[in-house]
């Protein structure tokens, strides 16, 4: 797989919440994490970022275990560091303590210079009724794409 065709995305999150900003972070890996992230062996369905003294974390990413590693191998599960510039961070520090607002990963993708990235978004939890109109929102466009292709 070529670096350019790595995007792994979460799939729920534009489901479950109103995605109000996003942004572009870096993430602190060990060696054999980005071997695993290049052969596409990652999982940010269940991730999130919290602040921890300061700097922002995301738990929960699931990045599998590199097939050729050795001792050197990493957790699955480890809270891993995101690199953001000190404007941002303090933004999201501002805008994160509004009730109803999280921090959640969009998608894992390789930069043109073969790093690691995580598109964040600043995002608002979605009631009941907002998904019900998601899915009635979709239902409607894919009767619309049928009846456009006949």
């Amino acid at each position: 797989m070529s670096t350019s065709t790595i995007n792994i995305k979460n799939k729920k999150a534009n489901f479950e919440y109103h995605i109000l900003e996003t942004f572009t972070a870096g993430i602190k890996l060990l060696g054999t994490e980005i071997k695993s992230i290049r052969e596409a062996k990652a999982n940010i369905s269940d991730a999130f970022c919290t602040f921890i003294n300061g700097e922002l974390y995301i738990r929960n990413l699931h990045i599998s275990e590199y097939s050729h590693g050795s001792f050197y191998n990493h957790e699955a599960k480890r809270d891993r560091k995101l690199l953001l510039t000190k404007k941002e961070l303090k933004k999201l520090i501002v805008k994160g303590e509004d009730k109803g607002l999280t921090i959640i990963p969009l998608r894992i993708f390789i930069s043109q210079r073969g790093f690691a990235k995580l598109e964040i978004a600043l995002a608002q939890g979605k009631k009941a009724f907002d998904k019900r109109e998601s899915i009635k929102e979709r239902d409607v466009k894919r009767e619309m794409d049928k009846a456009m292709k006949r």
